[in-house]
């Protein structure tokens, strides 16, 4: 029998917490987006899956102390080489652990802080950075021409590749806008987006696709609510967002159109690509990684860095240029520190 006064070997301590953490620390406190709670308690009940299947522990069993050290390097091992999940996802599931447990030991440091720490020295796996995927232009180009502007679909999909495109939003923020979020008639248009960490950002609107969305507003929001899904699909007269799966199967048929008209493209396209297409096209024309920041909605600038900050063959054969060309060193900031910083490091 489990000693009760013993937070870590009380199962009824680990489910009121993990509870708690899942359905009020994450959302409430923490202010995590939907996709991030569904991603945490996914990853812990995976966890208490295999505790139960593997380890052969009742779930009503279940307490903090089976969050040690050697069972999740044996869940670690199992996910990677007998379920063989990408090094991301095992990297998603350890996180979730740790994050639960730090939690824990902060509502019960006597106890639980112990564990917590044994715990943090399984770390993650080196997940290795693979090439950005993104669209070139003359494949863009393709892709928002793809769709059939002759039929009601056609229309909607090619507004809807239009302001992804043109906004940089992440697919689950495009999915979720509404009309409401549309400020045409500012000074300067723009768009407010609700992204992660439930936080707000107003994303500026070009010209040309002001035009397309005052045509777009006319042919499918005439008769809508302000809160209406911006895209969105009739069925039995009712109207409901699209889904997720739906953009995917779209952008993937319209890249078939592409190859079938002649135009090559990724042998694997999917939604995120457009998003890195847009924050690449404007990187390699100038604009500040602040900006692309800021426009991206990333919270850091690392992650910013991270994904874009590369050179392509074509930045990198016009650096190459610039350095080649005489000059007297004017205008360069050799003695700024945060220059020097990048350059001098590790």
């Amino acid at each position: 029998m489990k000693n009760k006064k013993d937070a870590s070997k009380n199962s009824a301590v680990f489910w009121q917490m993990a509870k708690d953490y899942v359905d009020h620390r994450l959302p409430e406190i923490r202010k995590s987006s939907p996709n991030t709670v569904k991603a945490y308690r996914d990853s812990l009940n995976k966890y208490v899956d295999y505790l139960e299947s593997e380890k052969k522990i009742r779930r009503t069993d279940i307490c903090f102390s089976d969050f040690n050290k050697q069972n999740i390097t044996d869940f670690l091992d199992w996910m990677l080489n007998a379920k063989k999940y990408a090094y991301k996802t095992c990297n998603l599931r350890i996180t979730a652990i740790h994050a639960l447990l730090e939690y824990a030991a902060n509502e019960n440091s006597t106890d639980l802080m112990a564990l917590y720490l044994e715990a943090c020295t399984v770390k993650g796996l080196k997940v290795t950075a693979n090439p950005i995927e993104y669209f070139e232009g003359y494949q863009m180009k393709a892709l928002l021409a793809a769709p059939d502007g002759k039929t009601t679909t056609g229309r909607r999909n090619q507004m809807m590749l239009i302001l992804y495109y043109d906004t940089a939003a992440r697919i689950s923020e495009l999915l979720e806008m509404t009309v409401s979020q549309l400020h045409l008639d500012a000074d300067i248009a723009y768009l407010t987006i609700l992204g992660k960490g439930r936080k707000y950002r107003n994303i500026p609107l070009m010209d040309k696709t002001v035009r397309h969305l005052r045509s777009y507003l006319r042919g499918f929001h005439r008769d809508t609510t302000a809160d209406c899904p911006l895209f969105y699909a009739r069925s039995h007269g009712r109207i409901h967002p699209l889904s997720h799966d739906t953009v995917e199967t779209m952008i993937r048929r319209y890249c078939k159109v592409c190859v079938e008209n002649g135009t090559s493209m990724p042998g694997q396209p999917h939604c995120h690509m457009i998003r890195k297409t847009r924050a690449m096209d404007l990187y390699k024309n100038g604009m500040p990684l602040a900006h692309i920041q800021q426009l991206l909605g990333h919270e850091s600038m690392s992650t910013t860095s991270g994904f874009y900050a590369f050179a392509t063959i074509e930045t990198l054969s016009k650096s190459m240029s610039t350095a080649n060309q005489e000059d007297t060193g004017a205008g360069k900031k050799r003695d700024d520190r945060g220059i020097l910083e990048k350059i001098y490091s590790l």
